[in-house]
């Protein structure tokens, strides 16, 4: 299938995200390295949908020569990766052992295929800011390393390219359980992006919240007199929704990559909605598949 992004008048339900034009490809499978505790990352050779993709966009997966399971899963971009020309020649997925799935997918071997589709998706918005926080809960860093690098003008993404975000500066707040769960930290610091690591259990990092971090980076910045923030956030709804109304008190834009279960992630099946904020003030269901994954703060019904 040939790229590009179907408008809304193309599509009868109006979303803008459709996966018309999606690349399908099975990809080769160049290594599947473990990151962490139950955390891998995965990388494949699909040159068209990495010369495509741009932070905060998923794909879907599946294992190829089979049908157990039958469904794809949907996995966000963690980074693309270059040819020894600089021309993407694939992207690296980041994922979490929790079911049969992805169970699976952790003993799949370098040379083996995977069923990919994407990029999928609206991704996160690319505009000025003099610094972009990025919050992260459990598996929630998955999609920020792509991001973080755009917004440091260390890496281009889409085609064709988009504007890098061009942040001050960048800073993960990172929320584990425990020590053995904190995966990528190197990626993101070598990078240049800012890691504040925190834990349940006081293992790595600070003990608490991660919503606690956030916070003192907000008061650090207002200190600063850093008038233009915004806030990436990803991980449990409980966690995000806690960002969304801290963002919200302060007066600081924020956007939501949500993690809402999906079986087709091309706006068939409708298993994916989310109640979200209409102009006239009422709410609607919006499938996070087309019209998501990324939502301003402010439009989520909790």
């Amino acid at each position: 299938m040939s790229g590009g992004t179907c408008s809304k008048e193309a599509n009868p339900l109006g979303a803008a995200h459709y996966a018309d034009q999606a690349a399908q490809t099975t990809a080769r499978v160049i290594e599947n390295v473990q990151l962490a505790s139950g955390t891998y990352r995965i990388r494949l050779e699909a040159p068209e949908i990495a010369a495509r993709v741009t932070p905060g966009q998923f794909l879907m997966l599946r294992l190829a020569g089979g049908s157990d399971p039958l469904l794809g899963r949907p996995l966000a971009l963690y980074d693309t990766w270059l040819g020894p020309d600089g021309t993407p020649q694939g992207v690296d997925v980041v994922y979490l052992v929790v079911g049969r799935m992805t169970g699976r997918l952790a003993q799949v071997k370098a040379g083996d295929a995977i069923e990919t589709w994407g990029p999928l998706g609206n991704g996160f918005s690319n505009e000025p800011v003099d610094h972009l926080i990025m919050v992260a809960g459990g598996i929630g860093q998955t999609p920020f390393l792509a991001l973080g690098r755009e917004a440091l003008g260390g890496r281009h993404y889409g085609d064709p390219s988009r504007q890098p975000l061009r942040a001050g500066r960048a800073t993960l707040c990172y929320g584990v359980r425990a020590a053995d769960l904190l995966a990528g930290v190197d990626d993101f610091r070598g990078a240049g992006i800012d890691v504040r690591v925190s834990s349940d259990d006081g293992s790595v990092g600070r003990q608490g919240l991660v919503t606690a971090t956030l916070g003192e980076l907000l008061d650090d910045a207002a200190a600063k007199g850093e008038t233009s923030i915004r806030i990436a956030c990803c991980g449990p709804e409980r966690m995000m929704e806690a960002v969304a109304h801290l963002a919200i008190e302060r007066g600081v834009a924020c956007e939501l990559s949500l993690e809402t279960p999906m079986a087709c992630g091309i706006g068939i099946c409708f298993s994916c909605v989310v109640k979200v904020r209409q102009p006239d003030g009422e709410w609607d269901y919006k499938r996070t598949c087309v019209e998501g994954p990324i939502f301003a703060a402010e439009k989520i019904e909790w």
